[in-house]
């Protein structure tokens, strides 16, 4: 669990703090009915958590996107911070009005019309029908639905659905509105109406707390971002940090955050390189040191950042003419983004009996996108085609970058 920074009190639009929200689950309907008639027998149940002691604090003006998979427990929290499920364990304040897109028609009376369905969201949001009357016309014109409006909203396409929903969420002025993948539904149109109206509102200091599967949206729209998996936060902070960790974990699941990927095994020191000691191989790959601009060591860098790679081996065979030397760097779901050698790069490597070491300089970064990466390093002959030895996954990097492209290279580029 985590939870978001310290913020002054007054400036707290939803506070959640310690927040679970468990189901009772039954093998059989016997089971449910034994247990009810029987409430001091053992329990014939097992609790599912949908949400497990989650805090979080959302400031004013803030637009939050929430991320994580189907199942994750993401609606379960929308759906008790509107009010439209009470937590087993827990408290949330929400200080302000909330105008809420959870899923298609939610609050909707099917039987009354998109009018009378209006009227009655209002009133239920604390305005009265005088209110409202000044609001009609702005909510009419929004939705763009015709006649239809007058129609029970069980004649309502999906399309009619959202129109009408979002045209209430936005016009009745709410402190805080929240989105659950809703605006997925819709012509093009409509949608890119519905996007330039939400950045106003985020402009105009509306709290937005922004559902969806499209990470990139997420980073465009938002500034920070929580990761619900399993009903826990798994991270919480900037945005650009939480979708990197995030898709990482949708390509190669939880061993994106095993320990043991986040350092190398010989990269804090020369102290912990192994001693020099003969043996009956060619050579051996014994340290590969990350360098940031700074000269510090380092698994973490920014994509743009001049990093400096250092490649130490021992030589036991001088007999190899024009040995050649190569890294590659590698997704962590094991995607090829880059390699060079110095063959292609006709540089000649030392190859003296006993340790050497070799560097090669990222002038502009690696210029990747953001998320975990691995290099592997290999000692070659001279036509780059045998090996001697290959080291895999010798050293894992996190690449961290703003929202500046999408994919997996940044390309250097110019507008004109």
């Amino acid at each position: 669990m985590c939870c978001s920074g310290v913020y002054m009190e007054q400036d707290i639009i939803i506070s959640i703090k310690n927040l679970s929200k468990a189901y009772k689950l039954y093998n059989s309907p016997k089971d449910r009915l034994k247990e009810a008639l029987f409430p001091f027998l053992k329990p014939r149940h097992t609790d599912y958590y949908a949400l497990n002691n989650v805090s979080l604090n959302i400031k004013k003006g803030e637009t939050i996107g929430i991320i994580g998979k189907n199942g994750s427990g993401k609606s379960t929290l929308l759906k008790i911070i509107t009010g439209v499920l009470t937590p087993t364990s827990g408290e949330v304040k929400v200080n302000g009005k909330i105008a809420a897109l959870l899923e298609l028609g939610a609050g909707f009376n099917p039987e009354m019309t998109g009018i009378e369905n209006v009227y009655m969201n209002g009133i239920i949001m604390g305005y009265t029908e005088e209110e409202m009357d000044k609001r009609i016309d702005k909510i009419i014109e929004f939705a763009d639905i015709g006649e239809y409006v007058y129609q029970p909203v069980k004649m309502y396409s999906s399309g009619m659905f959202a129109r009408l929903a979002f045209a209430v969420a936005i016009n009745v002025e709410p402190d805080i509105l929240i989105v659950d993948e809703a605006l997925s539904v819709g012509d093009m149109r409509f949608q890119i109406k519905c996007m330039d109206h939400m950045k106003k509102m985020m402009d105009s200091g509306t709290t937005v707390l922004f559902v969806t599967h499209d990470i990139n949206a997420v980073r465009r729209f938002c500034s920070r971002a929580v990761w619900i998996n399993e009903g826990s936060f798994t991270k919480e902070g900037d945005v650009n940090m939480v979708a990197d960790a995030y898709l990482d974990y949708l390509k190669l699941g939880e061993f994106a955050f095993e320990e043991n990927v986040e350092q190398n095994e010989h990269t804090d020191s020369d102290k912990d390189l192994p001693a020099f000691v003969h043996s009956d191989t060619i050579a051996d790959i014994v340290g590969f040191h990350i360098y940031n601009q700074h000269g510090s060591l380092t698994n973490d860098i920014m994509y743009d950042e001049p990093v400096t790679i250092e490649v130490i081996y021992d030589v036991f065979d001088e007999n190899i003419e024009s040995p050649v030397l190569g890294i590659a760097l590698r997704s962590i779901d094991h995607d090829y983004i880059c390699g060079i050698n110095t063959l292609l790069d006709k540089v000649e490597i030392p190859w003296k009996y006993g340790r050497n070491r070799f560097h090669v300089k990222f002038i502009h970064g690696i210029l990747a996108t953001g998320g975990k990466y691995y290099f592997d390093a290999a000692l070659f002959d001279k036509t780059a085609t045998v090996s001697f030895p290959y080291k895999a996954m010798v050293s894992f990097v996190t690449v961290s970058s703003s929202y500046v492209g999408e994919g997996r290279y940044i390309i250097p580029h110019k507008w004109s």
